[in-house]
């Protein structure tokens, strides 16, 4: 049995050769040993293997004596949202989320909606289904089927004040992943319009695999909203974790700047708050939460880092570049739909475009999204860039990676956690060419480092 799938902060793998039914029966099993579970939200994503998986995970959890409440196909937040609200023991979603559509895996969560990875019980998980199969309990856990779509759809209209919501056309993808179903039942309760495409859930993945990140899967998206003059595109990934914007024109949005506009909205409610922000680009969040009377705050990168530090410093909402974003009342949890809704909320309210709220912070704060590049050794490149540029740099920090900061630019350089790569961001002060220029000289400084000859890397701006 292959034991690759497990990751450091959840499962994936191939069908069936790394993730099976048997596995999946020996990961309930030792799901219960090792935390102790006695009754467990489980729900499944789109993908045409899900349904087999989880009725035998399910199996597994039953075997080893705990009570599992099916809350069926839906997305990963809403079994978040169903572990914290009907105080469960934990909770596990079968998902790949954007891999190929023959992968599939398992995320997995404590007491309400903690995380569970390498470093708090997963590895024990894993460790346990090596074991032997013993006998089932002496007591069999039993199968509910519960349905948390109702108070889930409630929860999230109370994000936002519904009485100052206008008409707007909106254009939606959920990539035949499972979004469309939460849009159909929001719905009746919004004065929107929606445009669907790609929307009825489909694991065969008719229109390639739900990953907005790729540049040729924003087409349809950005096509439909110059076509239906909408407001704003929304596209999210297979099971709505996370969702990307096109403003009116049909622009991709740097998940960047959705960060510090979230933030900023969130805060005109509360007045007050802490906000989490990953390390990568800064600037921009800083000062928008900082205008707003909220206090920004650095965490590493990664969704147990931020949630766990959302905990510690109980922070009203957390943002990644990556288009993570987290809410303290959705149990510290990361979700797709509460963002958009919060976006929609701001275009009623202040009468303005996306791309007019957007452009000002572009302006001020231009980055050069994320550049990914293999090395040999990505720590000794990371020891000599800091050496490099020490003496001119105004702070150096090492949350994630490596952070400098100088007068007019910043930028920041991590190790990837899983391949001998290093990813570079970098931003400036209003100056797109500074931004750019520099961000060409650390790409020669990588490549002088690292040994290696390559042709001018071609920088992919955020505008």
């Amino acid at each position: 049995m292959d034991f690759e799938c497990f990751k450091a902060y959840d499962i994936r793998g191939k069908v069936p050769e790394q993730l099976n039914p048997e596995l999946a029966e020996r990961i309930g099993r030792s799901y219960v040993e090792v935390t102790g579970a006695r009754k467990v939200i489980v729900g499944y994503d789109i993908r045409l293997s899900s349904p087999e998986i989880a009725a035998a995970l399910s199996q597994g959890l039953m075997a080893a004596g705990a009570n599992v409440f099916d809350i069926g196909q839906c997305g990963t937040e809403q079994v978040y949202f169903a572990t914290s609200h009907f105080g469960m023991d934990g909770g596990i979603m079968v998902t790949a989320s954007h891999n190929p559509k023959d992968y599939n895996g398992m995320k997995m969560v404590g007491p309400d909606a903690r995380p569970i990875s390498s470093t708090n019980g997963l590895l024990a998980i894993r460790e346990g289904c090596r074991e032997p199969l013993g006998k089932a309990a002496r007591q069999m856990g039993e199968l509910f089927h519960i349905d948390a779509m109702k108070p889930y759809i409630e929860h999230l209209l109370g994000y936002i004040d519904r009485d100052t919501l206008t008409p707007l056309n909106i254009v939606v993808n959920p990539g035949n992943g499972g979004a469309g179903e939460v849009i159909d039942a929001l719905e009746p309760h919004l004065p929107f319009q929606f445009h669907r495409v790609h929307h009825a859930p489909d694991g065969n993945f008719p229109n390639g695999v739900p990953n907005p990140l790729l540049p040729e899967n924003r087409t349809p998206t950005s096509m439909a909203v110059t076509a239906s003059n909408a407001a704003m595109g929304i596209a999210w990934d297979g099971d709505f974790d996370r969702c990307f914007f096109f403003d009116e024109k049909g622009r991709f949005i740097e998940g960047y700047y959705i960060v510090g506009l979230l933030a900023d909205q969130f805060l005109g409610k509360t007045g007050s708050g802490k906000v989490i922000h990953d390390p990568r680009l800064t600037w921009n969040t800083r000062e928008l939460v900082e205008k707003a009377g909220g206090e920004p705050i650095e965490s590493k990168t990664g969704h147990a880092f931020i949630k766990q530090r959302m905990r510690e410093e109980d922070a009203i909402y957390g943002g990644e570049m990556s288009a993570h974003h987290y809410f303290r009342d959705f149990a510290y949890c990361d979700s797709g739909m509460i963002p958009w809704l919060l976006v929609a909320e701001r275009l009623c309210q202040s009468g303005v475009s996306l791309s007019s709220l957007i452009d000002a912070r572009i302006e001020a704060f231009p980055a050069s999204g994320e550049i990914n590049r293999t090395v040999k050794d990505p720590e000794s490149i990371l020891q000599a860039i800091e050496r490099r540029y020490l003496e001119e740099a105004l702070s150096v920090t090492h949350t994630d990676g490596l952070s400098m900061e100088f007068q007019r630019w910043r930028f920041n350089l991590r190790m990837s956690n899983t391949e001998p790569v290093i990813r570079l961001n970098v931003e400036s002060r209003g100056d797109i060419e500074l931004m750019k220029s520099f961000t060409r000289s650390l790409l020669d400084d990588i490549e002088e480092l690292d040994g290696q000859t390559r042709k001018d890397a071609q920088i992919s701006v955020a505008i």
